[in-house]
């Protein structure tokens, strides 16, 4: 009975023409989109590849028969292209091969209903917003419709108000939060007439702990890092190689950023960070070579301004607890007096005295406790200066690892 019902179906059946008795007549297909997979996206290119189940419900007015002519057979399987369908493609397809649906199976039922379930997977345009990257949620749109029938030949309905997710294999990086319908009526410049489809809206957002335990926290840990060479000895010499090192890392994890996220003025919020904390070396790098300048006063520099002994060398010094060997931590220790010099009249050389051995005598000492004067002079100066920039690295520090800690609060705190 089945091929008797195939062979007076489509003894005078034609898959070219719409499958309708008055031509005036509107063919309504309902469509159906069951999401089963999120293969990948691509935020470079800016393509949703996914994977959907797409079911299309019309009635042929043609490929109708009484059941009791045939032993009470319902419905027939046939191939697709035997009879006609409607040609409703992805607007937005991004595919370079331009495939559709599978060409699978139909089931005709004795009332004329043709429902065609096919398998597609689908290359769509998605625009991209990277601005909250790696905690960004991100909104991708399915348009289908008729590509040459208008609103007045063929009219396109909702099966549901959304796609069906029930079949959704779940997705590594991406949680599928709905995917709404909406039936658009659309009017273009070329033609009069109206033109039906159907959106339909993926609703995505980024699972971040990936990106959180690889970009995000060694780029903190490396952050916290820059501060720390304001701590190391000037005389240490490795003050300004670590600044450059952290600066090198920090850079290479900024290209690894750049490679993945597409070229677009939005810059991303881990990249906003990036920069932010680059900024903050570089700084950094700056004002240690400013402060190890200072610090290797020599010989030759002049005395520490009154100013600045009063602002650094006291009030900064105790606020950044700066205090030199063997002096209290409230009070400064008072400067030690240089005893006056020792006058002898009654020196001898050479167990002889006189008035020529006793001028040469004093003369010798007063050279010796004016070189000795002037040492501690030097030294006292020099020592200031060296103050000068302990005191100068460790406000800097703590200025900077308050940065860092800010930076690093505001960008975990999108994450919530």
């Amino acid at each position: 009975y089945a091929q008797k019902l195939l062979n007076d179906l489509f003894t005078n059946y034609t898959s070219a023409l719409r499958p309708v008795e008055d031509t005036n007549t509107i063919l309504n297909v309902t469509l159906q989109v069951t999401l089963s997979q999120i293969i990948d996206m691509d935020e470079r290119n800016q393509i949703l590849t996914a994977y959907l189940w797409i079911r299309q419900v019309w009635v042929d007015a043609h490929l109708k028969w009484k059941k009791d002519d045939y032993d009470g057979l319902d419905t027939i399987r046939i191939p697709s292209s035997y009879v006609w369908r409607p040609d409703i493609v992805l607007y937005n397809n991004a595919d370079d091969h331009f495939t559709g649906p599978m060409d699978t199976n139909v089931v005709i039922r004795h009332d004329g209903q043709i429902m065609w379930d096919s398998p597609a997977i689908t290359k769509s345009s998605c625009k991209v917003d990277v601005s909250f990257f790696p905690f960004d949620a991100q909104q991708c749109r399915f348009t289908y419709g008729s590509w040459t029938y208008n609103g007045n030949q063929l009219d396109i309905l909702n099966a549901m108000e959304s796609a069906d997710l029930a079949d959704l294999v779940e997705n590594v990086e991406w949680e599928v939060l709905g995917m709404p319908a909406k039936k658009n009526i659309v009017l273009y410049g070329c033609c009069a007439d109206p033109y039906p489809d159907v959106t339909y809206t993926l609703k995505l957002k980024r699972r971040a702990s990936f990106y959180v335990f690889n970009l995000l926290i060694p780029c903190v840990m490396i952050s916290f890092l820059a501060p720390l060479g304001f701590y190391l000895p000037a005389d240490s010499g490795e003050k300004v190689s670590l600044g450059v090192t952290v600066m090198l890392a920090l850079t290479v994890f900024q290209l690894l950023v750049a490679e993945i996220m597409p070229p677009s003025e939005n810059v991303p919020l881990i990249g906003k960070y990036y920069i932010a904390t680059m900024t903050m070396i570089t700084a950094s790098t700056a004002l240690t070579i400013f402060i190890m300048n200072i610090h290797h006063c020599g010989p030759d520099a002049k005395p520490v301004p009154k100013w600045a002994k009063k602002v650094i060398l006291q009030y900064l010094a105790r606020m950044c607890f700066v205090y030199e060997v063997g002096e209290n931590c409230m009070s400064p220790q008072p400067e030690r007096q240089e005893p006056p010099p020792v006058k002898n009249n009654n020196c001898t050389m050479n167990g002889q005295a006189g008035p020529g051995h006793e001028k040469q005598v004093l003369r010798n000492i007063e050279y010796i406790a004016n070189c000795y004067r002037d040492q501690r002079a030097t030294q006292k100066r020099t020592g200031e200066w060296k103050k000068v920039a302990k005191v100068l690295d460790r406000f800097f520090m703590w200025i900077f690892f308050i940065m860092v800690f800010l930076m690093s609060l505001l960008i975990m705190g999108k994450a919530i």
